[in-house]
């Protein structure tokens, strides 16, 4: 594996673990200052956050929340770019699921740009993440 993949694979890890242990301090110094993220919701195009501070705390809310729980399906890295397949699991026992990948992309080490897509219609994925992520989910 090239260095610059390999690096962009070990910062794609570590943002996952955030959402894996709910932790969502682990995102701290990940994210560029010019980072860019659409989430995957509201279809069809997702809300946009522009900056670290943006970013960061979309990305801590939705890290800290158990409401929900992700797995990581698959990670790939190519130089500076990254895929990453994941399961979002939430509702009442963690019932419901809905399967999604991120296209990632790294720069200096930090991560300059995140674009969410899921594999669902189903508005229950978007209530999901928007409590997930309000100020009174957390």
């Amino acid at each position: 594996m090239e260095p610059q993949s390999f690096r962009t694979l070990q910062i794609m890890q570590r943002f996952n673990e955030a959402f894996m242990q709910h932790d969502g301090s682990l995102l701290d110094g990940l994210i560029a200052e010019d980072c860019v993220m659409e989430s995957v919701e509201p279809a069809p195009d997702g809300t946009r956050y522009v900056g670290r501070n943006a970013c960061l705390e979309f990305w801590q809310k939705l890290a800290n929340c158990r409401d929900g729980a992700f797995t990581t399906e698959d990670i790939v890295a190519i130089d500076e770019h990254a895929i990453i397949r994941w399961r979002y699991r939430f509702g009442p026992g963690l019932s419901q699921s809905v399967r999604g990948v991120n296209v990632m992309r790294v720069r200096a080490g930090l991560i300059t740009e995140a674009l969410g897509y899921v594999k669902s219609g189903d508005a229950s994925v978007a209530t999901a993440v928007r409590s997930a992520t309000s100020s009174s989910g957390v």
